[in-house]
């Protein structure tokens, strides 16, 4: 039997990663937003181009929450997009209404599955679906330190020309300004980057990557990124439906790891059938731990903000 996965916002996020998961041939998909007949017609372009593709799991768009139902795994997308100007901070309170509902019809229509937050400020709504959903954190957890980490290794294999899947880093802390791109484990096929690499080149490509959100905000004046968010939150799902134990950057509730307690925020993780599985405590050096854990304080800062929004 075909695993089922929903995807919650049928925006540009939320259709494409959809279109990803059908092509990975993961499982059934489920596409569902409050809009009446654009998940509908999203999801039926897509089947139609099944044949195509190769692919050949069923598509439905919907507007009721009851067809998430059985659902493995629901990516939450829903939320609304930055515009030019606009941080993370600032789609707080309406982000908080639409992804605080969604956790809650999670909870009623599928309350064995795995969820990963994509809508922003990521940190902060994975918090608020963990307190709409109750569910165990380790099934709670957001994508962000995938995409910040695949933007940097594309930044570093543009810049050294050579192939993105041979530079390893890891990009962690909060999805926003505070990231922490660590340069002390990064490298390309085992080689240390500073030994390939210029410092002021990688403090522009560390920069770049923190940045890089916004940089997409600008140049597209109307929307924000969509096919590397989509592709960084099938990559997880895969994790997940396929117990490949994946070790990747994500957004988790920490409970004293790297003297953090209390909040969600990115670090690398084990990911299986069981959600999160193992969160590594990984040697950075003084300034690193330092920037993760002010971009902690920065998510803390965020959620006690949150608290004051009924």
């Amino acid at each position: 039997m075909k695993k089922k996965i929903t995807v919650i916002g049928a925006g540009n996020v939320g259709a494409t990663t959809a279109l990803f998961l059908a092509e990975k041939r993961l499982g059934d998909v489920v596409v569902t937003d409050i809009v009446e007949g654009m998940p509908q017609g999203k999801g039926l372009d897509m089947l139609e181009s099944g044949p195509i593709h190769g692919y050949c799991g069923r598509i439905k768009g919907t507007n009721d929450y009851k067809d998430i139902e059985g659902s493995s795994v629901v990516v939450i997308t829903a939320g609304l997009p930055r515009k030019p100007g606009m941080s993370r901070s600032d789609l707080l309170a309406v982000n908080k209404k639409i992804v605080g509902g969604v956790a809650e019809q999670i909870k009623t229509h599928a309350p064995d599955a795995t969820v990963i937050v994509v809508s922003n400020p990521l940190d902060i709504m994975c918090w608020v679906a963990l307190q709409a959903t109750g569910f165990a954190s380790n099934r709670v957890f957001g994508m962000a330190g995938v995409l910040d980490s695949s933007r940097m290794r594309a930044f570093i294999a543009d810049e050294l020309d050579v192939h993105p899947a041979d530079v390893v880093t890891m990009v962690l802390g909060g999805h926003g300004d505070s990231m922490v791109p660590v340069v002390s484990m990064t490298s390309v096929s085992g080689i240390p980057l500073t030994d390939l690499m210029p410092k002021e080149k990688i403090d522009a490509i560390v920069d770049r990557t923190r940045k890089g959100g916004g940089e997409i905000v600008n140049l597209l004046k109307t929307g924000s990124a969509f096919y590397s968010p989509a592709a960084s939150a099938v990559e997880m799902v895969e994790s997940i439906l396929l117990d490949s134990k994946r070790v990747l950057p994500c957004s988790v509730y920490l409970e004293g790891q790297y003297g953090i307690k209390g909040c969600y925020i990115g670090v690398p993780v084990k990911i299986g059938a069981g959600g999160v599985e193992k969160v590594y405590e990984v040697k950075l050096t003084g300034e690193e731990l330092k920037a993760l854990q002010a971009s902690a304080q920065a998510v803390h800062a965020d959620m006690e903000e949150l608290k004051k929004i009924s």
